[in-house]
């Protein structure tokens, strides 16, 4: 009589042929195999869901040393890459960061070439009771506003977004670009961004940021200065006639980002600016403000 799993009479036992211990090291071979093979594979091959983008592992340098990031499923409006853009905290008062190589060389150039043909002489927001003749030597600069739209060669496109990014700020909130050009002996003297309604009326909307791309660099003047950096001289005034304060010196491709704004919405004072008379060569920036609302 045969017995059940057999065939032409003989049993298939590994227990019968090899013995007790010789079973056990062999399964335990082939255990350890299995494990270590199914943990390879699961390092290798990584399959999402489906409709659920893939988690990436990425890598950046941090103080020489090599840190892994393993980033999150964006979401619709997100990224899925990591965006590194170098910056130098200047300033809390006001709240201000340097971007340096923020744009190319190339970038630069052609958005002065789109806007070179259309300057006007700059103007500025008037006063209750001030009108354009008393107000003619504040702002000696000619400019032309320019949307990302118009800009076929899309950099603009480009540096809009990678604006936005940086003031985590939407895009809609943003005017066009004040493309200005300065040259020797021309300047704008102190001011701020935001207006305050006691001065210039009911705004619908206000300046909560502004964003100074350099466009090119100046021998000599032309900085953009803060007189009531960190408080200085706040209580006493100042005289804008030496064009002193904290100055930043412009150079082609970088940027300059500060805050009109408080975290409550009110002014900060110590965000008065202005731009320097250009002593030698000739000045150009492209100026993004942003407001807490789509503009317009």
């Amino acid at each position: 009589m045969k017995s059940k799993g057999s065939k032409g009479g003989r049993h298939w036992s590994l227990r019968g042929r090899l013995g007790l211990p010789a079973v056990i090291l062999s399964c335990s071979f082939f255990f350890v195999a299995g494990f270590f093979s199914a943990n390879l594979l699961s390092q290798n091959i990584n399959i999402p869901k489906a409709g659920v983008t893939a988690r990436q592992l990425q890598s950046v340098e941090e103080e020489g040393e090599t840190v892994q990031l393993n980033l999150l499923t964006p979401g619709f409006t997100g990224d899925d890459f990591i965006s590194v853009i170098p910056f130098q905290f200047l300033s809390w008062r006001p709240r201000a960061l340097y971007f340096p190589k923020f744009a190319t060389a190339e970038q630069c150039e052609s958005i002065i070439n789109l806007s070179k043909p259309h300057l006007r002489p700059s103007t500025v927001a008037l006063r209750k009771g001030e009108t354009r003749e008393s107000t003619k030597g504040i702002r000696t600069s000619y400019g032309v506003f320019v949307s990302a739209s118009e800009d076929k060669s899309e950099a603009l496109d480009q540096i809009e977004e990678k604006i936005a990014k940086v003031t985590r700020l939407p895009r809609e909130n943003g005017e066009p670009f004040n493309v200005l050009r300065y040259e020797t002996g021309e300047k704008y003297d102190p001011h701020y961004d935001a207006f305050k309604a006691s001065e210039f009326g009911p705004q619908k909307s206000t300046r909560v940021a502004s964003f100074l791309l350099y466009l090119s660099d100046v021998e000599e003047g032309g900085e953009t200065t803060f007189p009531y950096e960190d408080g200085f001289d706040y209580v006493r005034g100042h005289d804008s006639r030496p064009c002193n304060g904290f100055k930043i010196r412009p150079r082609q491709g970088d940027g300059l980002l500060f805050y009109s704004l408080f975290p409550n919405n009110t002014i900060d004072p110590t965000s008065l600016h202005g731009s320097c008379p250009v002593i030698r060569g000739e000045k150009w920036v492209a100026t993004k403000w942003i407001r807490d609302q789509e503009y317009p």
